[in-house]
């Protein structure tokens, strides 16, 4: 990775709002976190990054987190016809772990009851240490959020439920 790359990215972590990004590949590791316009760029050299958390992280979260889901989608078919003719749903766009904040002492992007626009940001979904921003494509009111804070979601699978009227 150049300087000119590195300096690419520096400018969309400022720009986009994210807190924090994190890029790892085989020769190095860069981790550029924003904090109020004021944005801090570490490059670690990958034989000297302290691996053992990224290991232990994403194992333990992805073993409770199916239980539930499929509990949860099975109930939602009970639902889903009277819900399908009057809400739009909102479904994940990649395959990632799901927030509804941009940080844990954050508010909610989004909560059941508020109003949304096509552009508004509504969740992010971590994918492979990236955040991204996963904005409405509809208005309407959120109904009901499909998926729990900080949990694995798949690639179309539902995350919202929006009443377009």
């Amino acid at each position: 990775m150049d300087l000119s790359q590195i300096q690419s990215l520096i400018k969309f972590v400022s720009k986009s709002g994210v807190s924090e990004v994190e890029l790892e590949t085989k020769d190095f590791k860069i981790n550029i976190k924003s904090d109020k316009g004021e944005t801090q760029t570490q490059m670690i050299p990958v034989q000297q990054a302290y691996m053992p958390p990224q290991p232990a992280a994403p194992q333990p979260a992805p073993a409770p987190a199916p239980a539930p889901a499929p509990a949860e989608s099975g109930a939602k078919k009970e639902e889903a016809p009277a819900d399908d003719d009057k809400y739009i749903t909102v479904k994940s766009p990649m395959i990632g772990t799901f927030y509804r904040s941009p940080n844990p002492e954050s508010d909610a992007f989004v909560n059941v009851g508020d109003d949304i626009s096509p552009g508004k940001v509504i969740c992010i979904i971590e994918a492979m240490k990236l955040f991204n921003e996963i904005e409405a494509e509809v208005s309407g009111k959120i109904v009901k959020v499909l998926v729990d804070d900080a949990t694995p979601v798949e690639y179309d699978q539902p995350l919202f439920l929006v009443d377009p009227s």
